[in-house]
């Protein structure tokens, strides 16, 4: 319920309009563009997670891993992932969503890196806190996944394969 109304408040209340885009050329470009800032978590925990390997008292560099490089690779890594499944899914909804409704890609692209900040702080103090990172991540991606399916099959349906 939270990343709705954040979605909504951002929306109405930030005093910035997409701009005007209307080709599908011009619409992949600015969601690559918006893209590029949701690398910024992932390229932070790759930093961290690199000094806390350098910083490790372990003396076999390949062997078993303390609980703080754990947490930074597991993060990166599964930031990764999901930073490539919520890129292929806001190129898809740009292309289907209406101008006035494009200001969406760059507030959902700051959601994601938020929720990518807050899943990592909260799974660095432990495990059972996790939850609520995650989900800012992937119910948007649920959410804008069940849109492209939508606009694929049901609104365009003739224009799924061209």
């Amino acid at each position: 319920l939270f990343c709705p109304c954040l979605i909504y408040g951002a929306y109405i209340f930030l005093p910035f309009d997409a701009p005007l885009l209307t080709t599908v050329s011009a619409r992949l470009v600015y969601t690559l563009r918006c893209a590029a800032f949701a690398t910024f978590p992932i390229v932070l925990g790759m930093i961290v997670s690199g000094i806390s390997r350098l910083c490790s008292s372990a003396l076999e560099p390949f062997g078993e891993l303390h609980r703080e490089v754990e947490i930074h690779r597991t993060y990166v890594s599964q930031s990764i992932h999901l930073f490539i499944l919520y890129f292929f899914n806001m190129a898809v909804l740009a292309t289907y969503l209406p101008q006035e409704l494009l200001k969406l890609i760059p507030l959902l692209t700051g959601l994601f890196a938020i929720s990518r900040l807050i899943f990592w702080m909260s799974y660095a103090i432990g495990r059972s806190f996790r939850a609520f990172g995650f989900s800012m991540t992937f119910l948007p991606l649920l959410a804008m996944l069940l849109w492209n399916l939508y606009g694929m099959f049901v609104l365009e349906p003739k224009n799924l394969l061209s």
